[in-house]
């Protein structure tokens, strides 16, 4: 089968269309024909292995390879179709078409992958492309994730820094079907796509500093690694939430402070990606609450390209790479 790989850290000119073994299902496996597979941070981090948040560098390199990847067929997030399953699997049959997570098994930029059935996969909503499934589970199911632990209110006032990328695009609808008075903060250029799923406020971060305006908010949900944790939290009103979906080794600690000792609540916990929560995502989805942003879609010949418009943060939406598309 044809795969994009990876076998050298570096630029996004290392990935290379390569035939590479198909995967045959174990017992409890599934094997899925991948239709389309969301190009994330995460995989241009892994690609050049040069990582936002630098304190768990270390830890990273040994699991992910000291002198070249050890994973090299990249792809954490896609959808497709089962083509066959293992037989202790009666969850899946030949056919269903699904989306959800490989997890740090990776893969999803090969035409096939190999799965537990046991993996966060779900039924592909029944209103939208392969494509635009792919773009759902990352950013879907982290920002669900999130805000369902700052328990919104009707009427909250959530501020969504980060907002046009692939979580914030979700945070701020989610954070709007709840009910909140949301506000947006990115560049200029995603403006009007962020008001157009939902923002009611923007801020345009190039040019004014959202703790600086004077305004405080009940939620604070925050992707953007670099934020002052101390100006973050005094933007927020009492008994506020301060959401860390990217948070350095010192927001961590300076959290538990926080949370225990003031009015204010500082939250980080990993996502776990569960399948509950892609289900409440594809119900979600098929009676119109939300909806996934796709920017553009590539090629597997065009991954390099992908790659680009990722790091640029030039993008309006979701980057997938489809495998159909030439």
């Amino acid at each position: 089968m044809k795969a994009v790989v990876c076998t050298k850290y570096g630029p996004p000119d290392v990935l290379q269309v390569k035939e590479v073994e198909k995967p045959t299902p174990k017992d409890d496996e599934v094997l899925i024909k991948v239709h389309a597979a969301e190009v994330t941070k995460a995989d241009c981090e892994m690609r050049s292995f040069n990582f936002q948040v630098k304190w768990f560098w270390l830890p990273l390199r040994v699991a992910l390879g000291l002198i070249k990847p050890k994973k090299q067929v990249l792809g954490g997030y896609f959808a497709g179709e089962v083509k066959s399953v293992g037989k202790d699997v009666s969850k899946f049959k030949k056919g269903d078409q699904v989306f959800g997570t490989t997890k740090l098994r990776l893969g999803a930029y090969g035409e096939y992958v190999c799965l537990p059935a046991g993996y966060t996969l779900a039924p592909k909503p029944c209103n939208v492309s392969f494509e635009e499934a792919a773009a759902v589970p990352l950013g879907g199911l982290n920002a669900l994730h999130f805000l369902r632990k700052a328990n919104i209110q009707n009427g909250e006032k959530v501020l969504v820094n980060g907002a046009g990328g692939s979580i914030g695009i979700f945070g701020v609808q989610i954070a709007k079907a709840l009910g909140a008075e949301v506000t947006a903060v990115d560049s200029a250029i995603k403006e009007e796509m962020l008001r157009r799923i939902g923002a009611d406020h923007f801020f345009d971060y190039t040019k004014e500093d959202f703790t600086k305006s004077g305004q405080t908010y009940d939620v604070i949900f925050n992707m953007v690694a670099k934020s002052s944790y101390s100006e973050c939290v005094k933007a927020l009103n009492p008994k506020g939430r301060y959401l860390m979906a990217n948070p350095r080794m010192s927001d961590i600690l300076r959290s538990v402070l926080t949370s225990k000792f003031t009015d204010k609540t500082a939250i980080f916990v990993f996502a776990g990606e569960k399948e509950e929560e892609l289900l409440a995502l594809k119900e979600m989805i098929e009676e119109g609450k939300i909806k996934s942003i796709v920017d553009k879609i590539y090629s597997f010949e065009q991954a390099a390209e992908a790659h680009r418009r990722v790091e640029t943060e030039q993008r309006l939406g979701t980057v997938v790479i489809s495998v159909g598309k030439s």
